[in-house]
């Protein structure tokens, strides 16, 4: 029989983005903290501008299945080791707008957030005032009301320069991107030197990631990281009514017991739902908090679709930030009487590197030998790209469920479920559309546009609501049916809008970590 260790206060499942978030808040609460991470170790003087360097930061765990008619990827959305994908991640920081909170009472589609904007707008403010964001809220006609960004734009590249004219020709407008990137220094850090490896891990610390953010101020105030930890269980008491304590083996793969008064999942959607599968027990047995049967269920991805273009001006496509000089919400109107419903954004001139998943190398997958080669050495100068990022609307057949393999400790494996319906490629189709139109209008000499559906970011599958029988958990995490049991991170958007989540996380952890605080003695 395994000891169980000295019990703290809080046990933080996942030292990514929402984890160190949540220990620096609780640990400058007071709170003892012990955080545990299934991947190794990070610092960042580990960090290097490599694109071999980006693939290790990326999930390096038991392997993720993935099935359905347009099954995403699962490694390049999540990350590996303490940092987690905030490590990797692009920096693109919009907020999500009043109507993305009231996706049925507006258009009877979906289910509503059980909180609107103005709940969450002081907390995006707060959140930008603590990490930086660099724009422009005057320029950036589509933002909701808010505090201004704490610092200018970055500049512009002569990709984002070239695009923007395109955008105009046809009566659309441009924004410089709202970034956690410092166009200035700010709070000790310096500003953006514009070589493009943000997914690296930015080793001198412009981007705002959690080595720079939160992770140094949990560790302030005395939070313990335990990295190498694989967590297979979250156990209860007799009743079922109380979380106890993480089960999980270490880096010798020994096992331990981990006792805290309150428990937090912070591990990225997917893993959090294992978690909770795999913790079922007597009086819950399809596991932890699934008395609604939604764990696991309404998973979301964003559509991912990118246009390009070939000039014969000089771009320099390498300089910038990975995720995009300006952005374009013209198409956030969900309704169209006549087509699809649902937003969309433009995030716009990404640079480049010569490979990998959003380099040069596989900006045209149809050419091959001569052809291929030649495009190579146009696109290193001339190539101009764009993202145009599309919402769906969640549905209960595209889902997380247990694959067929299993973990190196017995447990199941995960498998992520995801098709598009004809709403959702009709939506891509009309951003495929549009993107080529720009192409064309910015003077590109050639265009092309990828036909089928893609994917980015895992949002869902543990979704908040404030009816216990159709969610999960309340709008702080909390979970209907163990009140010291908390999630985290995008698996508790209800719907997921068409902007990048990473703010969202952000502005919602805040708002937990405030409610816990507050309310200690109440929960559990």
């Amino acid at each position: 029989m395994v000891a169980a260790l000295e019990p703290v206060d809080v046990v933080i499942v996942g030292a990514g983005i929402c984890g160190t978030m949540l220990a620096a808040k609780l640990g400058a609460g007071g709170k003892k903290i012990v955080v545990l991470e299934q991947g190794p170790e990070r610092a960042p003087a580990d960090l290097i501008s490599s694109q071999l360097w980006s693939r290790r930061l990326k999930w390096s765990g038991p392997p993720v299945e993935t099935a359905g008619s347009d099954p995403t990827g699962y490694r390049f959305n999540t990350g590996w080791g303490v940092g987690g994908s905030g490590i990797h991640h692009y920096a693109q920081w919009p907020r999500l707008k009043p109507e993305d909170f009231r996706t049925h009472s507006l258009y009877g589609k979906a289910v509503d957030w059980p909180i609107g904007y103005d709940d969450l707008r002081p907390y995006y403010d707060q959140v930008q005032a603590e990490v930086g964001i660099s724009g422009d809220h005057h320029a950036e006609v589509w933002r909701p009301p808010g505090d201004p960004y704490p610092m200018a734009p970055l500049l512009t590249t002569p990709q984002a320069d070239m695009l923007a004219k395109g955008f105009a020709a046809l009566g659309l407008r441009t924004a410089p991107m709202p970034l956690a990137i410092n166009s200035v220094p700010y709070k000790g850090r310096p500003a953006c030197i514009y070589d493009g490896w943000c997914d690296s891990g930015c080793p001198i610390g412009a981007l705002a990631n959690p080595f720079v953010t939160y992770l140094p101020l949990a560790r302030q105030a005395g939070a313990e990281f335990r990295s190498s930890c694989s967590v297979t269980r979250i156990l209860t008491d007799a009743a079922g009514k109380r979380a106890t304590a993480a089960e999980y083996y270490d880096a010798h793969h020994q096992r331990q017991i981990q006792p805290g008064a309150l428990i937090v999942l912070a591990a990225n959607g997917i893993q959090n739902v294992r978690l909770l599968l795999n913790s079922a027990r007597p009086g819950h047995e399809t596991g932890l908090a699934n008395r609604s049967g939604a764990v696991g269920r309404y998973f979301m991805a964003h559509l991912a679709m990118p246009s390009s273009g070939m000039f014969n001006q000089d771009l320099q496509n390498y300089l910038g930030v990975t995720g995009g000089a300006l952005l374009n919400q013209d198409g956030y109107g969900k309704y169209r009487p006549d087509g699809p419903f649902g937003s969309y954004t433009w995030a716009i001139s990404s640079a480049r590197k010569p490979n990998d998943i959003i380099g040069i190398a596989n900006t045209e997958g149809t050419l091959f030998g001569a052809a291929y080669d030649r495009f190579l050495k146009a696109a290193v100068r001339g190539l101009a790209t764009m993202m145009g990022v599309g919402e769906i609307l969640p549905k209960a057949e595209n889902r997380i469920i247990y694959g067929d393999g299993k973990d190196a400790f017995g447990f199941p494996a995960m498998k992520i479920v995801l098709s598009a319906d004809d709403n959702m490629r009709a939506l891509a189709a009309t951003i495929r559309a549009e993107g080529l139109k720009v192409m064309v209008a910015a003077g590109a000499s050639q265009i092309w546009a990828p036909n089928d559906v893609n994917w980015q970011h895992l949002i869902g599958g543990h979704r908040m609501g404030s009816d216990p029988d159709q969610s999960v958990c309340d709008s702080y995490g909390i979970t209907h049916e163990i009140s010291n049991l908390v999630l985290t991170g995008t698996g508790i958007f209800p719907t997921e809008g068409a902007t990048h989540p990473t703010f969202s996380s952000h502005a919602l952890t805040q708002r937990t970590a405030e409610y816990v605080l507050k309310n200690w003695a109440g929960l559990g």
